[in-house]
């Protein structure tokens, strides 16, 4: 399961069903809490998976600020990077805002690396309880403003990638409504 949008530049934006510590790209994105506390969901499939490091250089960092974003190296996964992107949590107000500027500083700490591509996961829709369909409306909308705005990004390739048809399907119905545009 897998459709992309091609944008200005020749820039893809890839939704697909799968494994984010699979993903074969620069850096993958974490949705993350603001302690880089990497127990649960996606955070704690990428430390099991890349390795105690990832936890390691996280507690090093520390407290990372609601909306914002702070990178480690990826360990042994097949990515260079892990961007750990802190997302609202359901009902804590601004929550809009608050996880396109998760999602923005994901992509301006990856355009800074001058990496060319990331996989990220639909941030705060797991345990934070952030409604699905909104998340993806969000996300996608966000990445395709990202790349008409820095027409001279080094990042090419954009995949959103979640485990579940539930979540793939919402970003695929969403990338979908940009086509028909």
């Amino acid at each position: 399961m897998e459709e992309e949008l091609l944008l200005n530049g020749g820039r893809i934006l890839r939704v697909k069903r799968g494994d984010i510590t699979d993903e074969k790209v620069d850096a993958i994105v974490n949705a993350a809490n603001s302690h880089l506390q990497h127990g649960g969901g996606v955070a704690g499939a990428i430390v099991r998976k890349g390795g105690r490091i990832i936890q390691e250089e996280s507690n090093k960092i520390g407290y990372v600020p609601v909306g914002n974003a702070a990178v480690t190296t990826a360990g042994s996964l097949p990515a260079k990077y892990v961007i750990h992107a802190v997302g609202p949590v359901w009902g804590e107000g601004e929550e809009d805002e608050k996880l396109k500027s998760a999602v923005l500083n994901s992509l301006k700490k990856a355009q800074e690396l001058g990496l060319k591509s990331i996989s990220i996961p639909a941030i705060s829709s797991g345990i934070f309880g952030f409604p699905k369909k909104r998340c993806a409306e969000i996300i996608v909308k966000t990445i395709v403003e990202f790349f008409k705005e820095n027409k001279d990004s080094s990042l090419k390739v954009v995949n959103c990638c979640n485990i579940d048809n539930l979540t793939t399907n919402l970003f695929l119905d969403k990338i979908r409504e940009y086509k028909q545009d």
